[in-house]
C-alpha cells in the first residue's frame, strides 16, 4: 500500500533540464539580451548615437507607431506561428534597424532609418507578445516574480554590454559627436546571434515543471479566433485598469535617453552611463522580484506591498528629477559632463540617472507581476501581454514626437511623473478585484 502511494506521486525534476521553466526564461532572457537589449543600448546613447536626433526621434515614433498595433496583435499571432517562427521574425528585424544607421552615418538620408524603424515596430512586437507569454506562463504561480527577475536582470545585461560598445569604442573620440560604424556593427552581431537563438526556444506543451506537470496543452489557434479574443481585449475591465501604467511605462525613454542622458554628457560619458542604467535595472528586478514573490504568504499582500514600494521610491527619484531639471532647459544648455574630467558636478546627474534605470526595471516587473497573476494559461497571458506592450508603444510614439516638436524638458518630466503615479491607485484596485491567492482562474 505504502508503496503504491509512493509510486503515484510525480516525480521531482531537476531544474536543469532544457525542456524546463527556468532554462526556457533563461533562454528568452537570452535572446532579449541580445535583441532588443542591444537596442536599447543603443537608444540610450541618445539619439541613435547621431548628434542630430531628428532620424532616431522620427524612426522611434514609426517604431512605435507599429509596435502598437503588432503589440495588440502579437499575441494572437504568437498563438497562431508558435513561439519559434514569432520570436525568429522579431529578432530579424533588430538587425535591420542597427544596419540603417550605418547608411545614415554615409548618406545622411532619414528614409531607411525610419523604414527600418516601422519594420523594427512590427517584429518587436511579435518578440514581446512571445516573450510575455514565456516569462508568465512558464513559471509556477509562486515563483513568477522570481522568474520575471531572472528574464530581466539577463535582458538588461544585454544594455549593460551594449553600453560598453560604444564606450570602448568611442573612448579616446573625447570630441566626437556620432558615434562610428563599428559600434553598430557590434550591434549587429549580436542581434543577429539572438535571432539565431531564438530557435531553441521551446513550445508550452513541450515544458514541463519541476513538480511533474505540463506548462499548458495549448492548441494553436487561428486568425478568426484570436481576431475576437484581440477586440475583447479593448472591453476587458482588467486591461483598462492598466493602461495608464502601459502608457507611462516607456513614455519616460525619451525624456531620460535625449534630454538627461544626450544633452548633460558627452558621447562616451553617455555610453559609460548606459553601463550602470541597465546594470542598476537588474538590481530593481531581482529586488522587487523577491518581495512580491517571497514578502507574503498572500498573492494579493504581496501585490500590493509590492505597488506602494515602487511607488513611494518612484516618487522620490521623479523628484529628485525634478531638482535636476531645474538647472537647465532647452535655451540653456550647460557644458557636457564627462565621468573623468568633470569631477563633483558628474556625480548628481549621474546618480540620478542611475536611478531612473533601477525605477524602470522596477515598475516594469511589478507590472508583469500583475499581469501573470490575471491568469496561468499561455494563451491569454499572450494576449494580455500583447495588449500592455501595443498601448505602451502607442505612448512611446506619442512620447518621442513630443520631443521632435521642441516641448520643454520641464513639461515632459511632469508628464512622465503624472502618467506613472496615475498608474498605481489603479493598480491597486485591479490586485483587490482581479487577482486571487489562489491559481485557479475560470
Amino acid at each position: 500500500m505504502g508503496l503504491d502511494s509512493e509510486a503515484e506521486l510525480p516525480p521531482k525534476l531537476s531544474k536543469i533540464r532544457y525542456n524546463s521553466p527556468l532554462i526556457q526564461v533563461i533562454l528568452i532572457g537570452l535572446v532579449c539580451f541580445c535583441c532588443p537589449g542591444m537596442f536599447n543600448a543603443l537608444s540610450g546613447m541618445g539619439g541613435g548615437g547621431q548628434v542630430d536626433h531628428t532620424a532616431a526621434n522620427n524612426a522611434n515614433t514609426a517604431l512605435y507607431t507599429t509596435f502598437a498595433v503588432f503589440g495588440i496583435l502579437g499575441g494572437g499571432i504568437y498563438n497562431i506561428l508558435g513561439p519559434k517562427l514569432t520570436l525568429l521574425i522579431g529578432c530579424s528585424t533588430y538587425v535591420l534597424y542597427a544596419g540603417s544607421f550605418i547608411n545614415y552615418n554615409h548618406h545622411h538620408s532619414q528614409t531607411f532609418v525610419v523604414v527600418s524603424g516601422a519594420l523594427l515596430g512590427i517584429g518587436a512586437g511579435l518578440l514581446w507578445a512571445g516573450q510575455g507569454a514565456i516569462m508568465t506562463s512558464y513559471p509556477t504561480t509562486k515563483r513568477k516574480g522570481t522568474y520575471i527577475s531572472i528574464f530581466w536582470s539577463i535582458f538588461n545585461m544585454g544594455g549593460v554590454i551594449g553600453g560598453l560598445i560604444p564606450f570602448v569604442l568611442n573612448y579616446n573620440r573625447g570630441e566626437a559627436t556620432s558615434v562610428n560604424d563599428g559600434t553598430y556593427i557590434g550591434f549587429m552581431c549580436f542581434m543577429g546571434f539572438g535571432a539565431i537563438l531564438s530557435l531553441g526556444v521551446l513550445p508550452p506543451s513541450k515544458v514541463i515543471r519541476d513538480d511533474g506537470s505540463v506548462c499548458t496543452h495549448i492548441k494553436y489557434s487561428n486568425v478568426a479566433t484570436e481576431a475576437i479574443e484581440i477586440v475583447k481585449l479593448f472591453l476587458n475591465w482588467k486591461m483598462l485598469l492598466i493602461v495608464p501604467a502601459a502608457w507611462g511605462s516607456n513614455f519616460f525613454y525619451t525624456y531620460q535617453f535625449n534630454d538627461v542622458n544626450g544633452e548633460l554628457f558627452n558621447l562616451r560619458t553617455r555610453g559609460f552611463n548606459n553601463v550602470f542604467y541597465w546594470g542598476a535595472q537588474m538590481l530593481g528586478s531581482i529586488g522587487i522580484g523577491y518581495l512580491m514573490d517571497f514578502s507574503f504568504q498572500s498573492r494579493r499582500k504581496r501585490g500590493l506591498l509590492g505597488i506602494m514600494i515602487v511607488g513611494l521610491l518612484g516618487t522620490a527619484i521623479w523628484g529628485g528629477g525634478l531638482a535636476n531639471q531645474l538647472r537647465y532647459s532647452r535655451n540653456h544648455i550647460p557644458d557636457k559632463l564627462d565621468f573623468k574630467d568633470s569631477g563633483t558636478a558628474y556625480a548628481g546627474p549621474f546618480l540620478l540617472y542611475f536611478s531612473y534605470g533601477l525605477l524602470d526595471a522596477m515598475f516594469q516587473s511589478m507590472v508583469y507581476w500583475v499581469i501573470g497573476a490575471l491568469a496561468d494559461d499561455s494563451e491569454t497571458l499572450s494576449r494580455y501581454s500583447g495588449f500592455y506592450k501595443g498601448v505602451q508603444s502607442a505612448g512611446a510614439a506619442v512620447a518621442w514626437q513630443i520631443d521632435v516638436h521642441s516641448v520643454s524638458y520641464m513639461n515632459q518630466l511632469i508628464i512622465n511623473w503624472v502618467l506613472t503615479t496615475a498608474s498605481y491607485p489603479l493598480l491597486i484596485l485591479l490586485i483587490h478585484l482581479g487577482v486571487k491567492d489562489e491559481s485557479t482562474y475560470e
